[in-house]
């Protein structure tokens, strides 16, 4: 009975510190998360400008738009007119670029927003390629530094995170199977004398592995419920953190929480239990 006592806040150490290293590893994983989302935001707000000559009919204009919207490169189109082009443009100034010149240089023009997989230099040269394949166009441009810059630097970002993020659940896996052991550690005994009255291994070890996988689910939801508070207040304080979050991710990366601490701390006790089970009397103490 002594041994059933000692073992007790033994548990409660483990589950708290199994739910400490999910808990790290989720929040690590909740800014991969944001990184990608954030990714796919700023390649979805760039544009790309499709110009047309000064004698394109409005009837032309709306026909492109009507054909590159059912395009599957395009996420979303807008018209800009030579006088809405005017306007912004004054707004960038501070002044009126028709009275300085006599005239209006710019042209009516499409603008278009395409899906993430389709910002990239490649992508983007066969799109307007293909855009200029209607006689109706003058050019098509972006912003080539932008793109460049913004491909190489979430490039960089995603190799480093998710270098961190290979190494941390190395550690996370070492932890955790330290943890556990140490708290069959306490057990040792009783699992040899259940075993020197005759108990056969699989008996031995049942109750050991259904208390590994309450012990390791336990450790999971608590590891989320902290992770989600974590959000929540970071939410609160950042609103526009919930515009980047993407549930589907969210909820696999709470289950994949939850799944690795079941998983690590069964496989941790049930090598636990078999090693004690295969030692000596003498080499317990």
């Amino acid at each position: 009975m002594s041994t059933g006592k000692k073992a007790k806040p033994t548990y409660f150490n483990a589950i708290l510190g199994v739910a400490l290293v999910l808990f790290l590893l989720g929040v690590l994983g909740w800014l991969l998360i944001n990184g990608r989302a954030l990714s796919r935001a700023f390649k979805e707000d760039l544009e790309i400008s499709v110009d047309f000559h000064d004698n394109t009919t409005d009837a032309n204009v709306q026909k492109l738009k009507d054909i590159l919207s059912k395009q599957g490169f395009v996420r979303e189109t807008k018209i800009i007119t030579k006088e809405e082009a005017m306007k912004m443009e004054n707004q960038v100034e501070g002044t009126n670029v028709v009275e300085f010149l006599g005239y209006n240089p710019l042209f009516t023009s499409i603008a278009v927003k395409m899906h993430e997989e389709y910002v990239n230099k490649d992508s983007l040269d066969k799109i307007k390629k293909f855009i200029l394949q209607s006689n109706v166009v003058r050019d098509v441009t972006w912003p080539n530094v932008v793109v460049e810059q913004m491909n190489s630097n979430f490039r960089k970002i995603g190799v480093i995170l998710g270098g961190i993020s290979i190494v941390l659940l190395i550690v996370v896996i070492f932890l955790i199977d330290n943890t556990v052991r140490l708290a069959m550690f306490s057990n040792r005994f009783l699992i040899k004398t259940m075993q020197m009255v005759g108990a056969t291994r699989s008996f031995i070890t049942r109750p050991f592995d259904i208390r590994a996988f309450l012990n390791g689910l336990i450790s999971g939801v608590l590891a989320v419920i902290a992770l989600w508070v974590v959000m929540s207040f970071a939410i609160k304080q950042l609103p526009v953190l919930s515009l980047l979050n993407d549930s589907m991710l969210l909820g696999f990366l709470m289950l994949g929480m939850v799944v690795l601490g079941i998983m690590i701390s069964l496989v941790s006790t049930h090598r636990s239990v078999v090693k004690y089970l295969k030692m000596h009397v003498d080499d317990l103490y």
